[in-house]
């Protein structure tokens, strides 16, 4: 069982078209926080914020197409307004 997510990983969650409601996120049954990290189709950070353990819900600030989830300690590294370049390897 992983007790977190890895400071150097990630998992990248893609909508079909942008949405506050279709990216909202609960952290029912998780046993860590997270990061998250919403992004737009322009892939343009709309809302950054820690997801509590346990939580309800959380929705984005604006409508997102991609929720990033990661370490706690990598929010820092995302605020609203930056842009991004998502590369396939």
């Amino acid at each position: 069982m992983q007790p977190s997510i890895q400071p150097d990983r990630g998992l990248l969650l893609v909508e079909e078209k942008e949405s506050t409601i279709n990216t909202a996120i609960h952290m029912f049954f998780m046993r860590f926080d997270i990061a998250a990290i919403w992004i737009n189709a322009e892939q343009q950070v709309v809302d950054a914020k820690i997801a509590c353990r346990w939580h309800p819900f959380y929705i984005p600030r604006y409508p997102a197409r991609f929720i990033l989830e990661t370490h706690p300690e990598r929010l820092a590294d995302f605020q609203p307004g930056d842009q991004l370049s998502f590369v396939n390897d």
